[in-house]
């Protein structure tokens, strides 16, 4: 085994990764095309890809889309609703430009339209789905990385990444291996460090799982701040208790009326005096 192959061998814990999301994981149905990457067959008829070929694959993709200048030459296109995410990811990480969602027909080959685009190499998640990307870069000459599954057709692709392309967590991971590979190819990112972006970015959440989710978080009770309990006679260190009845020392007594008869504020003055003439004592205006 040569240097360059053990550098780009597949690690131990990225098989568990692969295992995990059950990207290795076929269909019961199987394409010819697709056989020379199928280990075996379970009893219920679903097929096993080899993962050893799973991974060269995957590598001389990463090794083909590094070989590109300008990454923006790159497009990555998903029809599919499961692998949309991990395509705006993958072209965020990598700065290709990306399509999710439908492809709008000519946008390889028609130049009068406005999405018109000249790649230099596009990446499809599903032959099937994006089957209409495939024949116009047949038309143009653009190679094609394709994520296959073992009953997917892989005519006019150039290389074949077989893996489950229908998996939200299979297909999620496999992008973001691509992504990590592409960079590490390009030196971007060392290969004796780990990648800070964690594989779950790349998979499709659901809107209502999302919202459901913040639902039962929001619906949890938060624990609040209670005060302790304390004795009887321990909140007024004066000798007052709760519940004991304190008399209030006012100005007044209590059958005391606010507007006593003995004076009446409102009387009107006498005659012959005016509150106009009179001088307070003390009054600057006192003669």
């Amino acid at each position: 085994m040569s240097a360059a192959k053990g550098l780009l061998s597949l690690q131990e814990e990225d098989l568990t990764k692969i295992i995990v999301a059950s990207a290795h994981l076929g269909s019961q149905n199987l394409d010819y095309q697709m056989e020379q990457y199928i280990f075996k067959r379970k009893s219920d008829g679903v097929s096993l890809f080899n993962i050893g070929k799973m991974w060269d694959k995957l590598v001389l993709a990463a090794r083909a889309i590094a070989t590109i200048e300008n990454p923006a030459d790159v497009c990555i296109i998903s029809a599919r609703q499961v692998s949309q995410r991990g395509v705006l990811k993958y072209a965020r990480y990598t700065g290709g430009t990306p399509i999710a969602g439908r492809f709008t027909p000519g946008s390889l080959t028609n130049q009068i339209q406005s999405a018109f685009k000249e790649p230099r190499l596009i990446i499809v998640t599903d032959p099937v789905a994006d089957h209409q990307p495939i024949t116009e870069a047949s038309y143009v000459n653009i190679p094609v990385i394709a994520f296959a599954n073992s009953d997917n057709p892989v005519r006019n692709i150039d290389i074949v990444i077989p893996c489950n392309n229908r998996g939200k967590n299979s297909i999620g991971l496999m992008l973001w291996f691509l992504a990590r590979e592409v960079l590490r190819i390009r030196g971007t990112l060392p290969r004796t460090e780990q990648w800070e972006v964690m594989p779950d970015l790349f998979f499709y959440r659901d809107i209502e799982e999302a919202a459901k989710e913040e639902q039962v978080v929001a619906a949890e009770p938060t624990e609040q701040f209670q005060e302790p309990v304390q004795g009887d006679g321990e909140w007024d260190q004066s000798g007052t208790t709760i519940g004991q009845n304190v008399n209030l020392q006012s100005g007044f007594v209590a059958n005391e009326e606010w507007n006593p008869t003995d004076e009446n504020w409102t009387k009107a003055p006498a005659p012959g005096e005016s509150w106009a003439n009179q001088a307070a004592p003390g009054s600057w205006g006192a003669v």
